[in-house]
């Protein structure tokens, strides 16, 4: 999908070489989400992923040497509580291992965001990213195979999800970071779990409830104490 588009738009489809850095940092998110969230708790699952991915994020614009004023680290916390108390899982039982993968895949996602803060091409540079990271992924796959059973159902859904959805969606989250400072851009992601869950309100009739209400004040107002900056008199 994102190899079509790329030719459409400039009526020819040039490879250019791979960054390296962004490849391995996406590898490490594809295969380390793959395996994790089918030994975690979803909820849990996804505290840890929001929770690493924002720590790295944090330690990027740290060495960026990007100013983390208290209003960042306010905004941060508000947003990451909210996410909290959305998610917190009621199941105490983790496991160790879907636990690290996690925590690898985060990591990745939060490298590959700060790397993407230079793309000067975000459709193309994500098309070619993730068309260099498929031999590293299959090899990866091969080495560790999966038993899990593939039917036609599930490859179907699997195109439609990673050329559509994800794809898309990876593509413009380049295409606005580079807008945005390292810090803000992690405390900007924690808005997900609250639009998925508002996509099953409205499109599976899900019922909205306090707790969510509160949750996304508390994430929504977060976001925005981190990202308000003074108009310089």
């Amino acid at each position: 999908m994102l190899l079509a588009l790329i030719f459409v738009r400039s009526q020819k489809l040039q490879f250019s070489k791979p960054n390296y850095p962004a490849v391995l940092a996406l590898c490490a998110y594809i295969l380390g989400f793959s395996h994790a969230y089918i030994s975690l708790d979803a909820g849990f699952g996804a505290l840890l992923l929001f929770g690493a991915v924002q720590s790295t994020m944090f330690v990027g614009a740290f060495l960026q040497r990007e100013k983390l004023g208290l209003q960042k680290w306010i905004g941060a916390g508000l947003a990451f509580s909210g996410l909290i108390y959305l998610l917190s899982p009621a199941n105490t039982g983790i496991n160790p291992l879907g636990a690290g993968l996690m925590t690898v895949a985060a990591v990745g996602w939060g490298i590959y965001s700060i790397i993407g803060r230079g793309a000067a091409n975000p459709l193309k540079d994500t098309g070619m990213n993730f068309l260099y990271a498929i031999p590293l992924v299959s090899l990866a796959l091969l080495l560790f195979p999966d038993n899990s059973e593939i039917t036609s159902a599930g490859v179907v859904l699997a195109v439609i999800s990673g050329a559509i959805t994800s794809g898309l969606g990876y593509a413009l989250w380049y295409a606005i970071i580079p807008q945005l400072q390292t810090s803000t851009a992690a405390v900007a992601q924690l808005t997900v779990p609250i639009i998925a869950t508002a996509g099953g309100i409205v499109f599976l009739s899900e019922a909205i409830d306090l707790r969510f209400i509160i949750a996304t004040v508390m994430v929504l107002c977060g976001v925005a104490v981190s990202a308000y900056q003074r108009k310089p008199k």
